[in-house]
């Protein structure tokens, strides 16, 4: 019986562990290996049983909302990532002004690799809006 601890176990994982939950989860460990001897007593071979009484049990999502477990939400990262995107880009083309003015201050040649630059945190922006927008 074994297999159906480590599987109920294994559905268990995302639930906070507290004594309402192990209560639960014994009990359904205990209907479980009553279904498993009763399947037994009428011919079935314990690996059987105990498979068949795994797939009847079905899923958890309905003890998951019984005991009140809630989804995680999704942050919106949108709004970090642009902000993350225009500093880091601005501290890039701050570096790229440096080094062309330092070291070739008679040739310009660092608005190529800034104009490549400024693409992330335009891109960024357009993400943030797009979620911005399809919120309201």
């Amino acid at each position: 019986m074994k297999k159906i601890k480590n599987h109920i176990d294994e559905l268990f994982k995302d639930i906070p562990r507290n004594n309402e939950t192990e209560m639960v989860k014994q009990e359904i460990i205990q209907n479980l290996e009553e279904k498993v001897f009763y399947l037994m007593e009428h011919g079935k071979e314990e690996d059987d049983a105990i498979n068949k009484a795994i797939v009847e049990f079905g899923d958890i999502e309905d003890l998951k909302n019984e005991l009140g477990v809630q989804e995680p939400k999704n942050k919106n990262m949108a709004k970090l990532n642009l902000e993350f995107s225009v500093w880091g880009s601005s501290l890039i083309i701050a570096l790229f002004l440096f080094i062309n003015l330092y070291y070739t201050p008679n040739t310009i040649w660092a608005i190529y690799p800034i104009f490549a630059i400024l693409w992330w945190p335009l891109s960024m922006y357009f993400v943030w809006s797009r979620k911005k927008w399809s919120k309201q």
